[in-house]
């Protein structure tokens, strides 16, 4: 069983800064890619950010300079980092990550979210 568990959200003002973070927890063989996608209300879900094992990253055009992803292989964490947020970043904010079980199984996992709220 692996799970992922976010934490790190709530309420900052505009202009503000947070910082997110994910852990994978259970039987891991290892994690490939991983990665930030948010939920706006009304909205779709969409990306915000990967980052691969070998720590490439690959950003929403959007957010490029704003938001900054990375990871600890060692604790099998993620993390965004998040400044001059904006009222329209407020969002339920998921981590994912691709994750091999055993030398063959692969599966993507997704968590449960965390709750962002740029208001002043």
């Amino acid at each position: 069983q692996v799970q992922l568990v976010e934490s790190g959200g709530g309420l900052v003002q505009p202009g503000g800064s947070l910082r997110l973070s994910c852990a994978a927890s259970g039987t891991i063989f290892s994690i490939n890619e991983m990665a930030w996608y948010r939920q706006a209300p009304g909205k779709q879900r969409e990306l915000v950010a990967t980052i691969t094992s070998r720590g490439s990253t690959n950003y929403a055009d959007s957010l490029k300079g704003r938001f900054t992803i990375s990871r600890d292989n060692a604790k099998n964490m993620v993390y965004l980092q998040m400044s001059s947020l904006r009222p329209e970043d407020t969002a339920v904010y998921y981590c994912y990550a691709r994750i091999k079980t055993s030398v063959v199984r692969e599966w993507p996992y997704w968590g449960q979210g965390t709750q962002v709220t740029v208001s002043s």
